[in-house]
């Protein structure tokens, strides 16, 4: 079946409460009815109360924005960080099979241990350093473990002009004085915005239904977490000094890879999608560009 036939049926977006959540929200507007769910709504680990809402609503599409994204405190929230990164989707899958919906689903560049010298693909091998990483691999094998067809999007250093995350920290921060950020971790930032426009272009590709699967779906480029602070700062005109220091000199939790670069290939070959630089996609986030 077409996937313009899929999102006509109805898309239910779990998650819509988050940052990721709000852009699907806007993203997805006119593929078909969008049921935009919150925590509130319906808790997706709440196994009885997934399998209600959807067959309830029989959608065409379900998407999970639906995340536990505490890194350090993962480490010491195991329990939570399991229930809702690796059960919940495994869920979220069965559903979609109750109904013949499709699943889209969201990973994280933290499955790798970033030891690697060039971008990972699909097919390498997933090493977690920590709890969170684990947890969101054993969701990733969940979903694509079941009959059905599923899309999982692993995705990089995600952030927004609002809500809590790296670009939001960085402007709070810079307005209390100069700023000491990592230098030897290095990755793909990706606006919310971009990943959502990217699920939209999934979803209303017609020969989505023949390259479901694991893909890799981060902005083009590396920088560090002190290069995008940099960029950050720049693009906003504030004068504040950015100091580079090592993973050594900011003691966290939870263990970060060194290198978790996404290779953006398979996404690309298969369904013609390509991401922007991470450069531009900020200068565009920033500015409100199109």
């Amino acid at each position: 079946m077409a996937s313009a036939s899929e999102a006509r049926r109805g898309i239910v977006l779990f998650g819509a409460h988050g940052q990721l959540g709000r852009a699907l929200t806007r993203a997805l507007a006119g593929l078909g009815p969008v049921y935009a769910l919150s925590h509130a709504d319906c808790d997706i680990t709440d196994e009885a109360a997934v399998h209600e809402r959807v067959q309830r609503l029989r959608p065409g599409i379900i998407v999970n924005a639906a995340a536990y994204t505490a890194v350090d405190k993962a480490e010491t929230e195991c329990d939570a960080a399991l229930r809702i990164n690796a059960h919940a989707p495994g869920y979220l899958a069965d559903a979609a099979l109750a109904v013949g919906a499709w699943l889209v689903h969201y990973s994280t560049d933290y499955v790798f241990d970033g030891a690697a010298a060039r971008p990972y693909r699909e097919d390498d091998p997933t090493a977690p350093l920590n709890v969170y990483g684990e947890t969101k691999r054993l969701g990733e094998e969940a979903v694509l473990a079941r009959p059905i067809t599923a899309f999982v999007l692993r995705t990089a250093w995600l952030y927004d002009r609002e809500g809590r995350n790296f670009l939001t920290t960085i402007q709070r921060l810079a307005a209390q004085g100069p700023l000491r950020i990592v230098a030897d971790q290095y990755g793909s930032p990706t606006p919310v915005t971009v990943l959502a426009q990217v699920t939209r272009a999934i979803m209303a590709h017609p020969r989505a239904a023949d390259c479901a699967g694991l893909y890799h779906a981060a902005c083009a480029g590396v920088t560090s977490w002190h290069g995008f602070a940099e960029a950050i700062v720049r693009s906003l005109g504030l004068a504040v000094a950015v100091s580079p220091i090592a993973t050594a000199d900011y003691r966290t939790a939870a263990r970060r890879p060194a290198y978790s670069v996404l290779d953006g290939g398979r996404l690309k070959e298969r369904l013609g999608i390509v991401l922007p630089p991470w450069d531009r996609a900020l200068a565009e986030l920033l500015t409100g560009a199109p």
